[in-house]
């Protein structure tokens, strides 16, 4: 590969961010002479992000570190289509409510990853729903439509899975792809926005703009997209038997998100800390170097850097002092998540394994079952053998509070309230 030399480019070759780029030397001289605008879009299918959504705002975190204008788009507009990109079905449609209480959620992420302001390098977060609502029909399709061939969208990756699998793929998303190119061109008209980047799932939209701003308004215009990450053992980021590792604290303690970065596999370490925090190189070639238990030093520094990103400094040092509390001297920390549970519920008693679920160490009633008839399943760290098992306040420890625990890593408090 070509090298690069500026400090931005660099940054996604040397931290492994970078899968795909368009013409990259003539960006790479664009990024090594001036400030350059970039965004990467966000649909608001959910009223969180989770880790699988990270790569994408660590980019955008790196571009403004390097000196660069982070553009944050909020799909509300394509959210009303749906990204059919690599789904074997089509996605569930929100109406506006849904999608407006999404935009809140998310937007809460954004403030601690980047800067926003009115500088010239400061990010900004806008809304594709501002020129998408207003389109009509016939003139979009006149203006813009004629700049895409059926024949060149149905060659795409995305588009072929989905037909070779004999799926159905609506018109209304088969029409997402030239939104997304739009949203290239309105964001170069608007802002000065030269560079789209996202997942490698993206190529071919990304690829859609960049020609379509060529081809309206004669528009140099870069497309840069990183890899599909995936663990070690070929699971996809963000998703644990759990659930989704979310990134907002009201739908993921600060204490689960470092349980989640403590637990990463050996193999996994050096790569997640060069993607997921600012830590420098050489000082990650030395923490990935490390041999045998000591891995479990570079597990606790990523888990620690990483959730203080996320959920600030006081939160990460909780999270790691409640984790040494529990695991290596067996205490009950009270930054373990808790669920309050009212006292009269308690006092008539309730099932152990309806506790695991309701304080989301199992998925369900039927897991908790599993959990307990498996022999994982522990309260106030004593095994519990019986699945029949009923617990009332009086388990409480002297603080007040019941601890469960699903493994040797999973644990949660409940408090009698």
């Amino acid at each position: 590969m070509t090298r690069v030399r500026s400090e931005f480019l660099q940054a996604m070759v040397g931290r492994g961010f970078l899968h795909q780029c368009t013409d990259i030397e003539v960006l790479d001289e664009a990024a090594a002479s001036g400030s350059i605008a970039a965004y990467i879009g966000f649909d608001a299918t959910a009223d969180s992000l989770h880790v699988g959504s990270l790569t994408m705002i660590m980019m955008l975190r790196w571009l403004q570190r390097c000196g660069h204008k982070p553009i944050v788009l909020m799909g509300d507009g394509t959210t009303k289509v749906g990204d059919p990109s690599f789904r074997d079905d089509t996605r569930p449609l929100l109406d506006e409510t849904q999608i407006a209480r999404n935009v809140a959620g998310i937007r809460q992420v954004f403030d601690k990853y980047l800067t926003f302001g009115d500088g010239p390098t400061d990010a900004v977060m806008v809304n594709n729903a501002d020129w998408l609502d207003r389109q009509l029909y016939i003139p979009f399709l006149r203006d813009y439509g004629r700049h895409f061939s059926v024949n060149r969208m149905l060659s795409f990756e995305s588009v072929k899975l989905r037909l070779d699998r004999e799926q159905p793929l609506s018109f209304l998303e088969f029409n997402y792809m030239i939104l997304q190119a739009y949203d290239f061109l309105e964001l170069h008209r608007r802002h000065g926005c030269v560079l789209q980047m996202g997942g490698s799932d993206q190529w071919g939209n990304i690829v859609n703009g960049v020609e379509l701003g060529r081809r309206v308004d004669g528009a140099v215009l870069f497309g840069l997209t990183a890899p599909l990450l995936t663990t070690s053992s070929g699971a996809k980021m963000g998703k644990t038997a759990q659930g989704a590792v979310w990134l907002n604290a009201d739908k993921l303690s600060p204490f689960d998100y470092w349980q989640y970065w403590r637990n990463v596999e050996d193999a996994d370490v050096g790569r997640f800390l060069r993607l997921f925090t600012d830590i420098e190189l050489d000082e990650i070639e030395r923490l990935e170097a490390l041999g045998g238990a000591e891995i479990n030093e570079a597990k606790k520094t990523l888990a620690t850097a990483a959730t203080e990103m996320c959920h600030g400094a006081d939160a990460a040092r909780n999270a790691a002092e409640a984790a040494r509390q529990t695991f290596e001297q067996g205490a009950v920390s009270s930054d373990l998540p808790t669920t309050d549970i009212p006292r009269a519920e308690l006092e008539d008693g309730i099932a152990a394994f309806a506790l695991f679920a309701r304080c989301g160490l199992a998925a369900s009633n039927g897991e908790g079952r599993r959990l307990i008839r498996g022999g994982g399943a522990r309260l106030n760290d004593e095994r519990i053998e019986d699945e029949g098992l009923v617990v009332t306040h009086t388990a409480a420890n002297s603080d007040g509070l019941i601890k469960l625990s699903a493994g040797r890593k999973r644990h949660a408090l409940i408090r009698p309230a």
